[in-house]
């Protein structure tokens, strides 16, 4: 059978890193919860990647390899290079995709209680950052994007403040800093 050019795609790589972890990622104890957004995102990057990415860039592997001798030719070295990682990150998506359960976060619209999905304001009332007002979005362990100010269910925060209701206070660890209580002051869920 001949090789084909999609091939290299499901071909596991030994010296692959990333696919140890994403493996070990797939088996951990916890489901790979995602809302609806976010899986529209990583679709998103594995479509462009797949469609997009990947093609431009088997084309110059292809005219480098054209133009003689691979060992310096950097055009090839590159482009070999990029292509892994870029399959690399297709396998991972493939895999996150395939094991992620979809959440309605429609569900609890208009519930006063912190659920996945939902946008938290809370304020610290004690410690070292008493007064301190912070907003989050509890979001799957693959969306997270920190510098929106979401964080993953999994994480710390978001498991001291789910299912608290709206005025509850709640005992927790704030950014690893010191021990402080924490009140969510308002709840909303994006819809």
């Amino acid at each position: 059978m001949p090789l084909t050019e999609n091939l290299s795609f499901a071909i596991d790589d030994p010296d692959d890193e990333d696919d140890a972890s994403a493996s070990t990622d797939a088996a951990q104890p916890f489901k790979n919860y995602i809302t609806k957004a976010g899986e529209a995102r990583l679709r998103a990057e594995l479509l462009q990647l797949l469609d997009v990415e990947r093609p431009i860039v088997v084309e110059a592997v292809h005219w480098a390899a054209k133009n003689g001798d691979r060992s310096e030719n950097g055009d090839y070295i590159y482009g070999k290079k990029r292509l892994r990682e870029i399959d690399r990150r297709l396998r991972f998506l493939t895999k996150r995709l395939a094991i992620a359960t979809v959440v309605d976060t429609t569900a609890n619209a208009g519930i006063d209680q912190v659920f996945f999905g939902a946008t938290v304001t809370y304020t610290v009332v004690a410690g070292d950052d008493a007064g301190a007002t912070i907003t989050v979005q509890i979001v799957g362990v693959d969306e997270v994007q920190h510098e929106l100010g979401q964080i993953s269910w999994i994480s710390p925060i978001a498991k001291a403040i789910l299912k608290a209701h709206v005025g509850a206070i709640r005992n927790m660890i704030i950014f690893l800093k010191s021990f402080s209580l924490v009140t969510p002051t308002s709840v909303k869920v994006n819809f």
